[in-house]
Parts: structure tokens; C-alpha cells; sequence
């Protein structure tokens, strides 16, 4: 998990984006329609960063195919010090 975090903030460009996700995520589970708004950022760059999270187990998505919401997933949590390592490192 720690590689992937790694890999999804700081490898590619959309690791910005994807930080501002899981802190989202951190308040409480929210659709990609929620995140694109409040965020700021379009609907189907939401979906894709999802996509990615998902492939990494950072995230998981509840059953519904409507306004599905999306959840932090346990393993993630257990590598929370590490996401705030990094998010530390890539702000300054």
C-alpha cells in the first residue's frame, strides 16, 4: 500500500487531485457527483481518479450503480500515517 500511495500522489499528475479525494472522503462517504462539486473539479476526472483509487484499494464503492458512494477502504486506514507523510512532503 505504501508503493501505491506513493505512485497515486506524487507519480502522476493527477496526485493533487486524488489528496484532495481522500481528505473529502476522510469527513464522510460522498458520490462522485458530491466530490465533483465540492471539489471543483469535472465529473469524469472524479470518476477517473475513482477508477484509480479503487485499483489500489484506497477506496471502494458501495452496491448502488446510481450516486454510488464511494468509501475509504480499512486497508487504507491502516496506511493513514503514510498518506500524511506524503501529503506533508508534497506541500512544501
Amino acid at each position: 500500500m505504501e508503493k501505491a500511495l506513493w505512485y497515486l500522489l506524487t507519480a502522476t499528475r493527477g496526485g493533487a487531485n486524488r489528496a484532495r479525494i481522500i481528505n473529502a472522503l476522510t469527513e464522510r462517504p460522498k458520490n462522485a457527483n458530491e466530490l465533483a462539486d465540492e471539489l471543483d473539479v469535472g465529473y469524469k476526472t472524479i470518476r477517473h481518479h475513482m477508477e484509480q483509487l479503487e485499483d489500489h484499494d484506497v477506496v471502494e464503492s458501495g452496491e448502488e450503480s446510481y450516486a454510488k458512494l464511494y468509501f475509504l477502504t480499512d486497508r487504507f486506514d491502516a496506511y493513514r500515517d503514510t498518506f500524511e507523510d506524503i501529503t506533508e512532503q508534497i506541500d512544501t
